[in-house]
């Protein structure tokens, strides 16, 4: 075993943990504009969602497999679900018809997506921890 790979799992733990800090970041810009109804792109906001992909590490010796590295946000995707559109003749952003079109974001899904997102960081979290105090006791039964 290489010296390298004692850690790989600290590195993964970390890797998952940023991943997921970055993807609760996003949702809670999701919910933060709720009621937007005008963005500089013109419409309503538009709510995003993260992609995960997994993160290989190159093979140490050749005819070796690739071993799991952690995982990393790769992008941004747009939900392509339409807006909500609400009759509202007052409001400023109403069409010719009287109607708003407010953004596509759910609170009970967000919700439900930033509670998924925290469990996966605490999980990833622990872990860490778990790692972190398996080191601590080998330290020790090699001091003696």
């Amino acid at each position: 075993m290489a010296f390298y790979d004692m850690f790989q799992a600290s590195s993964i733990s970390a890797s998952g943990m940023a991943a997921e800090r970055f993807r609760m970041e996003v949702i809670a810009n999701n919910i933060a504009n709720t009621h937007t109804t005008r963005t500089l792109q013109g419409g309503p906001y538009r709510r995003l969602d993260v992609v995960f992909e997994e993160v290989l590490r190159p093979p140490q010796r050749v005819g070796e497999a690739p071993a799991l590295g952690g995982v990393r946000a790769a992008e941004l995707v747009e939900d392509p679900s339409e807006p909500v559109r609400v009759y509202l003749p007052g409001h400023p952003d109403a069409d010719q018809n009287g109607y708003v079109a407010f953004p596509n974001v759910q609170l009970p899904i967000e919700m439900v997506n930033l509670l998924t997102a925290a469990r996966a960081y605490e999980a990833n979290f622990r872990t860490a921890q778990v790692f972190r105090q398996l080191n601590e006791l080998a330290l020790t039964l090699l001091r003696g």
